[in-house]
């Protein structure tokens, strides 16, 4: 046999340990869809429609829940003769202003269409908000925008302000759109500006951490396919749900943990996934995760952290927030993108020490100084390097971060420092 050969001790079936899985039911978001259901039926009643903001952290379900409710909304959308009804999906991921959200939602929209594209450079705002006014006219009857990862726009919110005056501007004629946002950042509304707040008008759903014993329902069914019968040890699914609840409350982290379980007992040619491999697939996870939680900051929070990154390669650690703050808004010039209040920067900064990214340390300086914030990175700069030179917006400055780092001397090994 080759160095290669195919697993038939430990997987099943791994497709339902996937993120990109798709479940035929959502377990424990009762409550969470039923408000969804009763946010969408006035689709169903072809009557005007709020927009839909769906708040939580990363894995609380926020986008299966969105994709089994839109699901089911076509399916019975199609037993209407008078609800004509549309949907187009965009992940905000890597866009970082309403006029690159608009940009995606033409291109999104002439593709189902089998047209071309349209550049994401060269066009005015008007001009790009106009020509996705006319995608949306030609659709007509009602269409949902599903906006998945909105807080990377930040303060450009044109589009939030845009879309749902479009109908009443006179800018389209025959379309009702609705928009569905998705947040990882529960404050994102805090931050938009008052005039789309007023305008918005929409329905808030807010998705909590899974405990232990809702991780360990939506574990249960995924293990049962993905697993031989009788690989898993009684403690195995409750384990890997018990950590995800203490850390993150995620049904992503519970998912990768009991997949990661099941790699690390097939690596060893083992017949049986214990309680030791859970343990084992924790501690690789851990590692894994500080990569993971860096590169699923928004835009904003990699500004913080590249303006953090630059005081350590200055060896200026640990730095206070007024001075972070100043460089800040130095790397948002550098990228041409929008800034976010101190108040926001620090709001980041506990992100990130909840993250493990960084250390926080509090001084008082008594009636003098009064008391402070000082921060500094907790993992490699080489690290915080690597994912920073993965994106692109990032890539110059990342050099610029490294060179200085070099001069001094300061820049440490990556993995190898864990």
């Amino acid at each position: 046999m080759g160095m290669f050969e195919r697993d038939r001790q430990v997987f099943a079936d791994a497709e339902p340990l996937d993120d990109s899985y798709e479940p035929e039911d959502v377990r424990e978001r009762d409550e969470e869809l039923e408000k969804y259901q009763r946010a969408l039926q006035p689709i169903i009643d072809n009557r005007p429609t709020s927009n839909i903001f769906l708040y939580g952290k990363t894995g609380t379900g926020k986008t299966v829940a969105t994709k089994y409710m839109l699901s089911h909304l076509e399916n019975s959308a199609v037993g209407y003769d008078d609800v004509d009804l549309s949907t187009v999906w965009v992940s905000c991921e890597n866009l970082s202003s309403s006029y690159q959200v608009a940009v995606a939602l033409v291109n999104e929209l002439r593709k189902n269409q089998n047209k071309d594209r349209i550049s994401t450079t060269g066009y005015s705002q008007q001009r790009v908000f106009d020509l996705l006014y006319e995608e949306l006219d030609a659709l007509g009857g009602t269409v949902v925008i599903v906006l998945d990862e909105i807080d990377n726009i930040g303060h450009s919110d044109d589009i939030l302000y845009g879309l749902p005056r479009a109908r009443s501007n006179g800018y389209v004629d025959t379309v009702r759109p609705v928009i569905v946002g998705i947040s990882n950042d529960f404050k994102f509304r805090d931050n938009l500006s008052p005039k789309v707040k007023d305008t918005l008008a929409e329905k808030e759903i807010l998705f909590p951490p899974y405990d232990a014993n809702q991780l360990r329902s939506i574990l249960e069914p995924r293990a049962e396919k993905a697993f031989h019968d009788g690989v898993l040890t009684d403690d195995v699914v409750p384990l890997c749900a018990a950590f995800a609840a203490q850390d993150t409350g995620s049904a992503r982290q519970a998912i990768r943990l009991l997949r990661e379980a099941g790699e690390l007992t097939q690596a060893k040619d083992s017949e049986t996934v214990t309680e030791e491999n859970v343990r084992d697939a924790q501690d690789e996870l851990e590692k894994n995760q500080l990569y993971q939680g860096m590169q699923e900051l928004t835009t904003q929070g990699h500004a913080v952290l590249c303006a953090l990154a630059y005081h350590q390669a200055l060896d200026e650690v640990p730095v206070r927030s007024r001075d972070l703050y100043e460089r800040y808004l130095t790397v948002c010039d550098r990228l041409d993108a929008d800034s976010v209040s101190e108040r926001r920067v620090r709001d980041h900064l506990s992100d990130m020490h909840m993250l493990g990214l960084i250390s926080v340390n509090e001084r008082n300086e008594g009636l003098s100084a009064g008391r402070y914030h000082e921060y500094e990175l907790d993992i490699p700069l080489k690290t915080v390097l690597d994912v920073l030179n993965s994106t692109s917006r990032f890539e110059e400055l990342s050099d610029i971060i490294k060179s200085t780092a070099d001069d001094n001397n300061l820049l440490q090994s990556g993995i190898s420092d864990y």
